[in-house]
């Protein structure tokens, strides 16, 4: 699935148009990216969180010459899948309806 596929299928799921789907979707992503960016990190319940990693200066060899090169410290984004997430993957239930991120305090949103 790309972005136009996320955009063409939450715009069928909300019953919205495809211009306003897409300003949802880019909205959505410009937010998490400079939340990210920022240091911050953005958790959204049952789906995961996403936040900045830092990877901390190393030593280095190139496997052609052998030598040792110094490899400054370096961030990268990262994506933690959360609970509810990992479930429903591991159980295959990507064809169900009504799979949801949403989390009320009752129920779970899977049957365990």
């Amino acid at each position: 699935m790309n972005k136009a596929d996320l955009v063409a299928q939450l715009a069928e799921k909300l019953d919205i148009n495809h211009a306003d789907a897409a300003a949802a979707v880019e909205g959505t992503l410009d937010i998490v990216v400079r939340s990210v960016a920022q240091g911050k990190s953005v958790t959204i319940m049952g789906f995961g969180t996403l936040e900045s990693r830092e990877r901390a200066p190393r030593t280095a060899r190139n496997p052609h010459t052998g030598e040792t090169i110094e490899v400054p410290a370096t961030r990268s984004p990262a994506f933690r899948p959360g609970n509810y997430f990992r479930a429903v993957v591991k159980e295959g239930r990507a064809d169900d309806e009504g799979i949801s991120v949403r989390r009320s305090s009752s129920h779970t949103g899977f049957d365990a």
